[in-house]
């Protein structure tokens, strides 16, 4: 896709801005936000390794996110309080549930934001408005706690994004992804903590895009007993670039497919998490709309490839 060397190393910024957070204005909570940086710099550091040149493989990259997330349950004693699933809600106290469920959903969506990271400035388009959308609902149930510090990783990716989109200068790498996903997920697990009123529903929808991804390249793989963790050409960014160069750009236009295709996605990207916010506390109401979503998306995503052949220059 690209005909030059690129650095691969933008999470370093990303990383170096997030420590730099706790000398503006956080008062209180400047140490336990210290020490929460702290813990992500082991996801960081395994990540930058592969970015480096020193082959980390998935496995050890999810190996090394689970144990952040560990290590974020035994130095803050939190997990994942509650799910929106009535059933399911009253097992989240004991740690048997919840624990394991913490580390599904932040360990999955660090992943998800490496898998997403595959033109330019998707990966940070997504992070920042998930960023947006968590200071907002943060904003409006009461936890003024969290309102600064996801404005703080916005500004810091977008930092990064302007060197990135459209030409691709620069690169976030697996530690970027890896480190945005981990710190955004545990602060959306913050808010549930924190504000009882808001819906887990409410707060996947700032994660749908990455979290919808993923769960399709997971079913794909599934279905074709393939491992998991298995690399494809078929994540949905992948299909759009090529539909784009097939249908409208012609061969050898990939370096305009590719940031096109962004733009082409980011209505996609920014409508579930500002449903989210719409619907920070009507759990009912964010679940439908996570339905609604997930559903365009498939049936979207089905359609792609007989779309692409029948308007194909």
């Amino acid at each position: 896709m690209h005909t030059r060397p690129t650095p691969r190393v933008g999470g370093i910024a990303v990383f170096g801005a997030l420590g730099l957070f706790s000398i503006f204005g956080l008062g209180p909570i400047s140490g336990t936000y210290s020490a929460f940086v702290l813990v992500t710099s082991l996801l960081f550091f395994v990540g930058l390794a592969e970015d480096f040149g020193f082959h980390m493989s998935p496995r050890r990259r999810m190996l090394a996110a689970i144990s952040s997330s560990l290590l974020t349950i035994w130095l803050f004693g939190v997990w994942l309080p509650r799910t929106g699933i009535p059933v399911l809600d009253p097992l989240m106290e004991y740690s048997a549930v919840g624990i394991p469920l913490t580390i599904l959903v932040t360990a999955g969506i660090s992943n998800s934001f490496n898998l997403i990271d595959g033109v330019n400035g998707l990966a940070s388009l997504t992070a920042i408005v998930a960023a947006l959308a968590l200071s907002q609902i943060a904003e409006i149930s009461g936890y003024s706690t969290m309102v600064h510090l996801p404005m703080f990783v916005a500004a810091g990716v977008f930092g990064f994004f302007l060197i990135n989109y459209p030409f691709g200068l620069i690169f976030l790498g697996d530690a970027g992804a890896y480190t945005i996903g981990f710190v955004l997920s545990w602060f959306g697990i913050a808010l549930l903590v924190n504000a009882p009123d808001v819906s887990p529903w409410a707060i996947l929808l700032t994660f749908f895009w990455p979290a919808a991804d993923t769960s399709l390249a997971v079913y794909r793989r599934l279905r074709r007993n393939a491992d998991v963790s298995a690399p494809d050409r078929l994540h949905v960014h992948q299909i759009i670039m090529r539909g784009l160069e097939i249908c409208v750009l012609g061969q050898n236009r990939r370096q305009i497919a590719n940031p096109l295709t962004t733009l082409v996605l980011a209505p996609f990207v920014i409508a579930p998490p500002i449903a989210g916010v719409l619907l920070w506390n009507q759990n009912w109401n964010a679940f439908l709309a996570v339905l609604a979503f997930g559903l365009l998306l498939f049936v979207g995503y089905a359609a792609a490839p007989s779309l692409i052949r029948r308007f194909r220059r």
